[in-house]
């Protein structure tokens, strides 16, 4: 008798869709790990919810998952029309182990082609690093301003500034202002 694979609910957190992934492809978290470069026990933290990944992370679990970051965002899967408000987006801003907050726009709709964040940068509480991943990115400043690092070359963005970039170069963000709000468009 085939065993009946699990599908995760609509109102399942990121990390429980993607641990119901991981068992659904019989695969390890030891294999998800490797194959991400993270520790196992990062991957466990995240698939019980216990730690929001990093924009970054999530588009190596996707990758290695075989979906997409929307595919692992997504919550209730094929509307066609998403309005978000802006006190919406800033009531669900989560913090992630990276110390920004950030807010997945339209995470209900199915199989996008580009992944929309809304991200707050606070001056102390960013952790310095940079990072690489598939695909480009588009950055906008909504308010405040920071140094963005894409490869050797810094950028400084204020209010009204994009970046658009591959994002295969090594990139992070430092907050210049305390508080730094920005749009930041994964495809």
């Amino acid at each position: 008798m085939e065993k009946e694979k699990i599908t995760p609910a609509n109102s399942l957190e990121v990390g429980t869709r993607i641990k119901l992934l991981r068992i659904n492809q019989k695969r390890t978290l030891q294999e998800v790990a490797d194959n991400c470069a993270l520790s196992k026990s990062m991957i466990s933290k995240i698939e019980n919810n216990k730690t929001i990944p990093s924009v970054a992370t999530l588009v190596k679990i996707a990758s290695t998952l075989g979906t997409s970051i929307s595919g692992l965002l997504e919550e209730e899967g094929w509307n066609k029309t998403i309005v978000t408000s802006q006190k919406t987006a800033i009531e669900k801003l989560t913090k992630t182990e990276k110390g920004y907050h950030i807010f997945p726009y339209a995470s209900e709709y199915h199989d996008k082609k580009m992944q929309p964040f809304l991200f707050v940068a606070r001056k102390g509480e960013v952790i310095p690093h940079q990072l690489s991943h598939d695909g480009e990115e588009f950055v906008f400043v909504i308010e405040g301003s920071m140094k963005m690092q894409v490869g050797d070359t810094e950028y400084i963005l204020k209010s009204g500034d994009s970046l658009y970039f591959n994002a295969m170069h090594k990139h992070g963000i430092t907050p210049i202002t305390d508080e730094v709000t920005y749009i930041d468009i994964f495809a």
